[in-house]
């Protein structure tokens, strides 16, 4: 009997951004395959692992596992291909400039109450918009010194990490 692979994303946080949490991905690679994770691939050196697993992976374990091998504390995204294509198709700002567009990948969803808590106007022209556990952000301002999404990541209380639209297609076509 043949076992099913699943495709998955790992997205971590925070990983060798201004000479911080430095992890070098061929180092990730190899981890992840210790785990007895197969097709493990990483693209860019900003905490993207692709890979496959007859199991069901947890976010959890794989920071736990992080940790203890490069004591290194960083939040993990997890998805599996079909999360991330659907999370990819949504897309809420379909004319927005895909230089300016990102997608911030939650832990879970938020609740309502969060999500309708949140005062966006504020910070127009930069929009967000919160799909299930994604947070799409539009901000023809920038991303530098943008306080937009610090907030939403602040007030839905749940770990995000965001990567750019350029980032979200390459790893799409690469998972699927």
């Amino acid at each position: 009997m043949t076992t099913s692979l699943t495709a998955y994303v790992a997205l971590l946080r925070g990983v060798n951004v201004g000479g911080n949490n430095t992890l070098l991905m061929a180092d990730l690679r190899a981890h992840f395959e210790s785990l007895g994770l197969s097709d493990v691939r990483t693209f860019i050196q900003s905490g993207n692992v692709l890979f496959n697993s007859a199991d069901d992976v947890r976010a959890d374990t794989l920071e736990a596992a992080i940790a203890k091998r490069f004591d290194i504390e960083t939040p993990v995204i997890v998805r599996t291909a079909r999360q991330f294509a659907t999370a990819a198709r949504r897309r809420p700002f379909p004319d927005a400039d895909t230089t300016r567009l990102h997608v911030g990948f939650l832990r879970r969803d938020p609740t309502a109450d969060k999500v309708a808590a949140l005062e966006l106007d504020q910070f127009a022209p930069d929009q967000a918009v919160v799909i299930g556990s994604e947070v799409y952000l539009s901000l023809p301002s920038g991303m530098a010194r943008n306080k937009l999404p610090t907030y939403v990541d602040r007030r839905l209380g749940s770990s995000m990490t965001i990567r750019n639209w350029n980032t979200v297609t390459k790893l799409l076509a690469l998972i699927t």
